[in-house]
């Protein structure tokens, strides 16, 4: 069973905007933390932001500013937006949700994520 389902990446020009979105089952959409990975090739696996169930929001400080993580309740979805995008911001995107742990953006807390989407690809070009 399909848990999450993310949508809304593709190719613009340095100072354009992407959203993100993240359909989820239910039972995933009410994790303790759900958030926004990515990870461009080479690289290692990084967070851009997440949110708990009780509403406290983090970025990644490259992110901050530009990008804005959000829920819609009523639709079980998770929503990147994202703006004044840069070429560094280039890489897969992953939607994943932690049942029952806090997921931040620090080094290495995707490793508590139960649930990932399958990405979508966002890349940005100068």
């Amino acid at each position: 069973q399909v848990q999450l389902v993310e949508s809304g990446g593709g190719s613009v020009q340095a100072g354009g905007s992407l959203r993100l979105s993240c359909a989820a089952s239910a039972y995933t959409y009410n994790s303790r933390s759900m958030g926004w990975f990515r990870q461009a090739p080479g690289k290692e696996r990084e967070g851009v932001a997440t949110i708990y169930s009780d509403g406290v929001i983090s970025y990644a400080d490259s992110v901050k500013g530009r990008f804005t993580i959000s829920k819609d309740n009523a639709k079980n979805t998770l929503y990147l937006q994202m703006n004044s995008l840069k070429p560094e911001d280039t890489a897969m995107y992953y939607c994943a949700a932690a049942r029952g742990s806090w997921m931040n953006v620090s080094r290495g807390s995707w490793r508590r994520a139960d649930f990932w989407g399958q990405g979508t690809q966002v890349t940005v070009s100068s």
